[in-house]
């Protein structure tokens, strides 16, 4: 049975300032966005429609916002709406923790609609564009929440050669745990980038790559969510069907992918067959 090695959340400081980990985790997925963007964009395909390196810049700094300021959001009204209506001032306190992938996906998504609006760029074609660089970040957030020893697992079986003791779970009976942060690191992270990166080496019909990826997260995420131990305050018994609220985020996910699949690839062909018939 292993044990966190309860890591220091400050990796150095600079003149005094402190840098922590999960900054740089940030740091990290931002530059991984830049440098798979820019290869994005110089696909044929893409750079023939007018996509330039400037664009992923613009995207990033319109990402970010949508990221951080849709994952408190979201994380407000999906998981503790009650308190945060009796505590209105501290709904913007996002250096208490308290972030949704969720609702940062619904920030993304408008902060991409803004973008195609002012580029003049169809808003499915700019989410082809984005859905394969956005894993290598997930999987950089998953590090850093194992670094931080924070949404450790749920309880397992200590003949399980890779269960965990957090002590930052306060256990007084040292319970072995799921690393689920490294289940999702290599689940939502490592496999689907892979995934993505594989099927967008090719021309796709518009919006298929966008719906792989709601697909590919909203699976591994509804699985991952077995392994992970839900927040103190959402009881899974209270859950419909036992779901966790992470669970139910992701069936709305899944769905939305597959249908936009089948509406792209029935919408190519029936481009295709009109061209054919001129």
């Amino acid at each position: 049975m292993l044990v966190h090695p309860n890591f220091n959340p400050v990796a150095f400081s600079v003149f005094g300032w402190p840098i922590h980990w999960y900054g740089l985790m940030y740091l990290t997925a931002f530059a991984l966005f830049l440098w798979l963007g820019t290869r994005m964009v110089a696909k044929p395909w893409n750079a023939a429609r007018g996509w330039t390196r400037r664009d992923i810049d613009d995207l990033l700094f319109y990402g970010v916002l949508g990221v951080v300021l849709g994952g408190r959001l979201g994380y407000v009204f999906f998981y503790k709406p009650a308190y945060y209506l009796s505590h209105p001032g501290e709904i913007l306190a996002v250096w208490q923790g308290g972030m949704s992938f969720h609702g940062g996906l619904l920030g993304v998504l408008v902060a991409l609609a803004f973008f195609a609006w002012r580029r003049g760029f169809h808003f499915l074609e700019v989410g082809d564009i984005v859905a394969p660089c956005v894993p290598t970040g997930l999987a950089a957030g998953r590090m850093g929440n194992f670094i931080n020893g924070e949404l450790w697992g749920r309880p397992a079986d200590p003949g399980l050669p890779w269960a965990m003791v957090f002590p930052q779970a306060h256990d007084a009976v040292m319970t072995p745990r799921h690393p689920s942060q490294l289940y999702q690191f290599l689940g939502e992270g490592l496999l689907l980038f892979i995934v993505l990166w594989l099927f967008a080496r090719k021309p796709r019909p518009m919006a298929a790559v966008s719906g792989l990826f709601l697909v590919g997260y909203g699976v591994a995420r509804f699985v991952a969510e077995y392994f992970r131990e839900p927040d103190s305050f959402l009881k899974l018994d209270d859950q419909p069907l036992h779901l966790s609220q992470g669970q139910w985020l992701s069936v709305p996910m899944i769905i939305g992918g597959v249908l936009m699949m089948i509406w792209a690839y029935r919408r190519a062909a029936r481009l295709q067959a009109a061209t054919a018939g001129r």
